[in-house]
């Protein structure tokens, strides 16, 4: 590539960023979930209690322009504390060996939104539902702006293989699970 191209593509990306404003996620108002199959006839519905992320919202065009997320392994929680220390275990997570999950949005069209997820060291492009929540100034004079984003993903396509086959048929743990953010951020000053 000659440098004249490159400068051209660099301007052109500094253009279409310049509405956008950055915005640090406000950990007290946002939820990462998820939800999986247990013995094939309910739900076993968790979430992650540390995460962190930032991401730039374009209001003018009233969407994302990036977005980049960590999730802390070992802050899973399930209700049922034998079951999240089985899940941090080598069998699902091994949140001692990979003790951060990532999310980084790739690029977004309308409510499809694509991005790398990293789990236990291996990445995947995922697509992501995105629901736009829009951007407010809120009662306290706090910028404010929110999405929430909803896919399903192999777990097995991230490492994450245990399971047991019941006696009546079927296994403990399905293979198809359920992503759900919530997100909210901070307009960053």
């Amino acid at each position: 590539m000659n440098m004249k191209f490159k400068i051209f593509i660099a301007v052109i990306l500094t253009a279409l960023s310049l509405n956008a404003q950055s915005f640090k996620v406000d950990t007290s108002h946002t939820k990462v979930g998820f939800k999986v199959k247990h013995l094939m006839i309910s739900n076993v519905v968790g979430h992650f209690e540390e995460f962190n992320g930032m991401f730039d919202y374009d209001e003018k065009k009233g969407t994302l322009t990036a977005f980049k997320g960590e999730v802390k392994v070992n802050s899973i929680d399930t209700s049922i504390e034998k079951r999240d220390n089985h899940l941090r275990s080598a069998d699902f997570f091994d949140a001692q060996k990979f003790p951060i999950m990532t999310l980084e949005m790739l690029s977004i069209d309308g409510e499809d939104m694509i991005a790398n997820l990293t789990i236990k060291g291996i990445t995947k492009k995922v697509e992501f539902e995105f629901e736009n929540g829009g951007s407010i100034v809120a009662p306290n004079g706090v910028k404010k702006a929110g999405f929430s984003l909803e896919t399903k993903i192999n777990r097995k396509d991230f490492g994450l293989n245990w399971n047991k086959v019941l006696e009546a048929g079927g296994v403990v743990v399905g293979d198809i699970v359920r992503i759900n953010l919530e997100i909210e951020g901070d307009a960053i000053k």
